[in-house]
């Protein structure tokens, strides 16, 4: 037997939801990457023990899980809170058809979007699919609740949903593993549940669905009252005011109100009605501090129990310990806290796409041609801001594929691209494509195929030729893809080659013809490229045109003002930065750039 501290480690709630995935007996993981939840599956691929793999998208590894399910394996998916929504189809109804192995979803929600285009609560989600959601306050509870909703869901046969935030994800905290081994072991050693063949149970046509949406109902019920008894539920008693809490919001209340009642929730679908009954008749005045949606508060008015509204609103952005100490100053008639004041006078840091990006060039191209640009989620997003200032929406991934489509049927006039990352495209670009092509569109669509999933950290995708446990496969071209779906015109071009792009995009733009142009260049980071050559500029030659600056290149740095003309400001290149893809020398018209 290992010692204490042989069974204790520093982790984050990533990394202790794989350890929980492992300790619980999991066998297969699938999800597609997307911040806060990526490192899950990354830390999963390290147990040898789970099969595990990047899917094409949240839907495909939902449906993946759900199999495994079928055959009595123990599955786990993960998702960002808006990967969810593209993998709901499939999880509404196998809440009707109910788990045989343990099957969980980790939706990992991002108040405050640090990493996303909205903050939607799912929480709501699990509500409207009837299954059961643990939430973590910490990454203790990251692998404990791991490992119970395994057992709840072979228990219930129910999926179950762990729900987490981004604090939750990527803070770190000491979790004792227990001997994780052995733990495994004994998992392994269960009897194995098997597929047995019972189609009123597994295929919900109507005369089936019928009757699992009752059994899922009395689920439901048998839940409620197994959330009263959880041992995730925890009431802390204090003085005459009662908050109601869960997740990361515990940790904020209990730091700002030492004296409160605190009930803590850990698992807030279903709602433990009588323990919340029980706890609001101890207490004079009864709050909820809750992240996001009014979801825990909304259902506990609904039982009738008078809760206490507040002028500090919470329901927009991330909640904070400065922002819960200003409700306890309003609870307790004190002086709010002084925010924390600013150290120095920093400089804004607006976000830009990296040094040497393989996306540059493009949308150099593009708002040179003056285009109308769908734009999609991924790094390149970024084109959106001054200086390239060449995207004019985003919606959701895989979206720009279709508001091109939408734009060109509906009459917009001038020259219109969807912009759409290779990943990204695999994901969920595809369907979009094959769409243009059906309906006798004349969209071009732009690939920026940088040979990774940049954005969430530089995993694999269909195109990279390996999969997430390091093994070698089939390298799926977009180009091939493209052709296959019926496209004409498809063309590939090194975006670092700024004429021939420009040259490109134009022709392409301006074709009656449906058209996919792949613009294909690896991620200087992701490749980790090797800087063979840099630039400098001559600051004799150099007439402060300015031009150079409109690539937006960080690597490009505007010098000090000439002091026989304070108005003019001549560029010069850090070389801490520049990574030498030579875009530069391109739009130099008086060759004032040359090699370092």
């Amino acid at each position: 037997m290992r010692s204490n501290a042989e069974n204790k480690k520093v982790l984050s709630g990533n990394e202790a939801i794989a350890h929980g995935a492992y300790a619980a007996g999991i066998t297969v993981a699938s999800a597609y990457p997307g911040t806060p939840s990526t490192e899950i599956l990354e830390n999963i691929a390290k147990f040898p023990e789970i099969y595990c793999e990047w899917a094409v998208n949240e839907k495909v590894g939902m449906e993946v899980v759900i199999g495994a399910s079928f055959a009595g394996a123990r599955s786990l998916t993960t998702m960002k809170h808006v990967g969810l929504n593209v993998a709901l189809d499939p999880l509404m109804t196998f809440a009707y058809v109910g788990a045989n192995g343990g099957m969980v979803i980790v939706s990992a929600d991002d108040p405050g979007m640090h990493s996303s285009q909205n903050e939607q609560d799912n929480r709501i989600l699990a509500k409207f699919a009837h299954i059961p959601m643990l939430e973590p306050a910490d990454s203790q509870e990251c692998y404990d609740m791991t490992r119970a909703a395994i057992e709840i869901s072979e228990e219930f046969d129910i999926p179950v949903m762990l729900r987490t935030t981004t604090r939750i994800s990527h803070s770190s905290g000491i979790v004792e593993l227990g001997d994780i081994k052995s733990i495994r072991k004994l998992q392994d050693a269960r009897e194995q549940r098997v597929y047995k063949k019972d189609i009123a149970r597994t295929v919900p046509v109507p005369m089936f669905a019928r009757r699992m949406r009752v059994t899922l109902e009395n689920k439901v019920n048998r839940l409620a009252e197994y959330s009263n008894n959880s041992p995730f539920q925890k009431i802390e008693p204090g003085g005459p005011i009662g908050i109601i809490t869960s997740g990361v919001s515990y940790q904020y209340a209990r730091e700002a109100f030492p004296d409160a009642s605190i009930l803590k929730l850990g698992m807030t679908y279903p709602i433990p009605k009588d323990t919340i009954q029980r706890f609001a008749e101890s207490v004079e005045k009864l709050y909820v501090i809750e992240e996001g949606e009014e979801y825990l508060e909304e259902q506990i008015r609904a039982m009738g129990i008078a809760v206490q509204s507040t002028k500090t609103n919470l329901r927009i952005g991330e909640l904070s310990p400065d922002r819960i100490q200003r409700l306890a100053a309003e609870l307790y008639d004190k002086a709010p806290l002084k925010p924390k004041e600013a150290i120095g006078d920093l400089p804004a840091r607006p976000p830009v796409l990296c040094p040497g990006c393989s996306h540059r060039g493009v949308f150099y191209a593009l708002n040179r041609l003056k285009a109308f640009v769908t734009g999609d989620i991924g790094c390149y997003s970024l084109g959106a801001f001054a200086p390239l200032s060449a995207m004019d929406t985003i919606v959701c991934m895989g979206a720009s594929v279709g508001n091109a489509h939408g734009l060109e049927k509906a009459g917009q006039p001038g020259r219109v691209a969807a912009v759409i990352g290779d990943s990204t495209f695999f994901h969920s670009g595809m369907t979009g494509l094959l769409n243009i092509v059906y309906n006798r569109g004349n969209s071009t669509t732009i690939v920026l195929d940088n040979r990774t999933t940049a954005m969430t950290g530089h995993q694999d995708n269909p195109g990279t030729g390996k999969t997430l446990m390091g093994e070698q496969t089939t390298e799926t071209l977009v180009e091939d893809v493209a052709r296959g779906l019926g496209v004409k015109r498809v063309r590939v071009i090194d975006p670092n080659d700024l004429n021939t792009t420009i040259e490109v995009l134009k022709e392409e733009l301006d074709s009656e013809e449906p058209s996919v142009v792949v613009s294909k260049r690896a991620c200087v980071l992701g490749s980790k490229t090797k800087i063979t050559g840099q630039f400098t500029i001559d600051q004799d030659t150099c007439t402060a045109c300015g031009v150079c600056l409109r690539l937006g290149c960080p690597a490009i740095e505007v010098s000090d003002p000439d002091p026989s003309n304070p108005k003019k400001r001549k560029a010069r290149i850090n070389p801490v930065l520049c990574v030498g893809c030579g875009m530069c020398v391109q739009v130099c018209k008086f060759g004032a750039i040359r090699e370092a």
